[in-house]
């Protein structure tokens, strides 16, 4: 049975630290049948096969989902309407893991931290099924079941046929009022519909109000959070024009202008970006539009005096660094772009293999904490993509908000901050730095921005937003929120629910003396 052929598409295991843990590193054998593969009947289709072994390697492997399903996708054959369901049940799954173990948290006679994982991702996958995609109950559960039969075990099938059909006997709606009326406050009640952790879900509170929002407007952002964004591409200036993207391909191709950035194509979906010719030889690639906008705004930013020498202080894994060589090289100047992680150097250098051999200086492996001492006002224009909790990515990396914690923060601000002042003395007086992160926590953007000026006198924060307003595509007007949000008006905040981006921050400083 392949019902899923006739249907649209549409908390977890933790330690001590509230880290998710796999299954290899949280039990050393899960409930396996006693039969030979080769004497088990294989009861589930494909598609499904393929999703359950998506989240058995994000959760044994710590692997990214976004990471694992294509090239199994691509060696398994698993292509069109068969594909399409397995991405929809593989990230959906991941994205609302959350919601359903509170949903299945009522459903077990048992903690879900005492099931074995395997069966616990049976569940997970079978709950996505009857509650969040257009799979007819029955469908969804004897599916579901066959999946369990063939890659667990005969016992835990019993069990899991039991879970979902208790599972489907209440709708969606009602499983949401029931987990609101049980929560112990509103944060609370937020996270567990909208399947974040609390910790997160209350940080992003507190980034809305601290950049200018209505705190009402968090449960949208919940939303956006949980839904998959579309495929942008950026158009690299000077290598590739809008109508070159689609003129080898060998089916038709529907793009779409970007909302924002000039230099944004929106892809239609079923679309695999590494088919046209242009992203596969670098001219144009997959980006963001929040990314291309911050990008776009750092290279536009009016200087004094020469604009000559530019530096992407963390560049892995390329796709900023891409877009500012593009850009470097219509205005004639020379760009450097730094990385810690050798296998991430690598990956830059296969992003800039389109940009003019003469824009690019180097691409080198180095710690950005050392460029400000080692290479004192070299430069007159800095990015630094800050590493970060990627709070601001999670529709795209939904495994992520199991795997981050608090503690997390602590180390990561720290670095941030070392990261932006060597920055700052790595450029030129005069010159601009971009500070950047995929985050819009306030412990990462403008906390670490206002202690690291705390401690100079020789910077002043310019208007990114103006910035922001100037490099847009022509007549488009971007709500950044109300004036006086985020350092007195003058940093940018994008948003998932507000402008189909994802959570980018910008501050923009100069280099006074």
């Amino acid at each position: 049975m392949n019902a899923h052929r006739d249907e649209d598409r549409d908390g977890d295991r933790r330690d001590a630290r509230g880290r998710q843990r796999g299954a290899a590193r949280s039990r050393s054998q899960g409930h396996r049948t006693s039969r030979a593969p080769s004497q088990r009947r294989r009861a589930t289709d494909p598609a499904r096969t393929a999703a359950y072994d998506v989240l058995r390697e994000v959760d044994a492997s710590d692997a990214y989902a976004n990471l694992v399903l294509p090239p199994l996708l691509r060696e398994r054959r698993i292509t069109g309407r068969d594909a399409a369901f397995a991405t929809e049940l593989a990230y959906g799954t991941l994205r609302l893991q959350g919601r359903y173990d509170a949903i299945l948290a009522h459903c077990v006679n048992r903690p879900l931290d005492r099931l074995d994982p395997e069966v616990l991702d049976v569940l997970r996958l079978g709950a996505h099924q009857v509650l969040g995609m257009r799979v007819p109950a029955h469908a969804a559960v004897s599916e579901t079941v066959g999946l369990c039969r063939d890659r667990v075990g005969a016992g835990p099938a019993q069990m899991v046929n039991a879970v979902l059909r208790a599972v489907g006997r209440t709708s969606l709606d009602d499983w949401l009022d029931r987990l609101r009326t049980e929560a112990p406050d509103e944060t609370t009640a937020l996270a567990l519909t909208g399947s974040h952790p609390v910790w997160i879900t209350r940080a992003l509170r507190e980034a809305l109000h601290g950049s200018g929002r209505s705190v009402d407007e968090l449960a949208d952002l919940l939303q956006a959070d949980n839904t998959a964004p579309r495929v942008t591409l950026v158009v690299r200036p000077g290598l590739v024009g809008p109508d070159e993207l689609t003129g080898s391909a060998e089916t038709d191709v529907r793009l779409t202008p970007g909302r924002w950035a000039p230099t944004a194509q929106v892809l239609a979906s079923g679309t695999d970006p590494a088919a046209l010719e242009p992203v596969a030889d670098g001219r144009a690639g997959v980006q963001d539009e929040g990314s291309q906008l911050v990008t776009l705004a750092l290279a536009a930013t009016p200087l004094e005096g020469r604009d000559e020498r530019w530096l992407d202080l963390c560049a892995g894994p390329g796709g900023k660094a891409a877009l500012l060589g593009a850009l470097a090289a219509r205005q004639g100047a020379r760009l450097v772009a730094n990385e810690v992680q050798p296998h991430r150097t690598r990956l830059v250098r296969q992003g800039l293999r389109a940009v003019p051999q003469e824009t690019v200086e180097a691409v080198r492996t180095g710690d950005g904490r050392e460029v400000g001492s080692d290479e004192p006002g070299a430069y007159d224009r800095v990015l630094v993509d800050a590493p970060c909790t990627g709070l601001g990515a999670l529709r795209r990396r939904p495994e992520s908000r199991w795997r981050r914690t608090p503690a997390d923060l602590g180390t990561l601000t720290g670095l941030q901050g070392e990261l932006l002042a060597s920055a700052l003395d790595a450029v030129r007086p005069g010159g601009v730095v971009a500070y950047v992160t995929c985050s819009p926590h306030l412990a990462e953007t403008r906390l670490v921005v206002d202690d690291v000026l705390r401690r100079r006198d020789d910077v002043e924060r310019l208007d990114a937003r103006a910035a922001v307003r100037d490099v847009l595509v022509p007549d488009a007007e971007i709500d950044l929120g109300a004036d006086g949000g985020g350092a007195d008006g003058l940093d940018v905040q994008l948003w998932p629910h507000v402008h189909g981006t994802d959570a980018m921050h910008l501050t923009l400083l100069r280099r006074t003396g």
